[in-house]
């Protein structure tokens, strides 16, 4: 009985992808589809379906004057800087849909070594980023984004940070009594978004949703102007429910 030829067709076809991809990493600028012909010894006619399958899957990319260069994903499945430049990127386009999309500063926080950190940021002339007058570091009891990282905490969680931090009056409607913060927090479900009426600054309102990626407290905010107050809790929903890309850039 003869034997059935081994399927050789779809390795060979990995072999070039892989010969391609190897040839562009070489060339950091750049290099045109009849240099890589050359280089892989691939004639044009098998190339350019390959070169189309890689762009779109994300491998390579071609930029303006026609050359390829290696694209975000093949970046993706190395380390170092480089693969954290390109999800910092995505990331950052992810925040700034949403700031388009809500009219409104968009922000990204996380609870890390302690401490409230602001992570990332998208504003622009027409969503000015809130005017930062008292460090967020110190002023979690206050802000939208600063109770949804102490709710994803625990009391002791909670008890140690405010140790740290007091809960000092920022304006005529900041919470300072422990007691009351601690129960708000306790009631806060997950799937409501935080709201700060002007509780950080006069004249700002802020909305947050919790972004837990890992083991660590995540929070994803936005900030309207007071005149605006109109518009929060629709783009606060509207946050909530577009929240999962930023979750998986951050998961990635």
């Amino acid at each position: 009985m003869a034997l059935k030829p081994e399927p050789t067709a779809p390795f060979h076809s990995v072999q070039h992808a892989l010969r391609v991809l190897e040839a562009v990493s070489r060339h950091g600028d750049g290099v045109t589809g009849a240099q890589l012909s050359r280089e892989t010894g691939l004639p044009t006619g098998r190339l350019a379906p390959l070169l189309l399958t890689l762009r779109r899957e994300g491998y390579v990319e071609q930029v303006g004057d026609g050359a390829y260069v290696v694209g975000a994903s093949l970046l993706l499945l190395g380390s170092g800087a480089a693969r954290r430049q390109v999800l910092e990127g995505r990331l950052q386009n992810a925040l700034a849909e949403l700031r388009d999309s809500l009219g409104a500063a968009v922000y990204l926080s996380r609870y890390l070594d302690g401490e409230v950190s602001v992570v990332q940021v998208a504003d622009g002339p027409l969503t000015p980023a809130v005017n930062e007058w008292v460090d967020f570091r110190s002023s979690a009891h206050a802000s939208a984004a600063g109770k949804c990282l102490l709710a994803q905490l625990d009391h002791d969680g909670r008890r140690d940070h405010l140790s740290r931090h007091r809960t000092v009056r920022l304006t005529s409607r900041t919470i300072t009594d422990e007691k009351i913060l601690f129960a708000q927090l306790d009631a806060q479900a997950a799937t409501v978004p935080v709201l700060d009426l002007q509780e950080y600054a006069v004249g700002t309102v802020c909305a947050a949703v919790p972004l837990t990626a890992g083991s660590s407290a995540g929070c994803l905010a936005l900030s309207l102007p007071v005149a605006d107050v109109h518009r929060l809790r629709a783009a606060a929903e509207t946050l909530s429910r577009r929240a999962a890309p930023v979750l998986l850039s951050l998961a990635l």
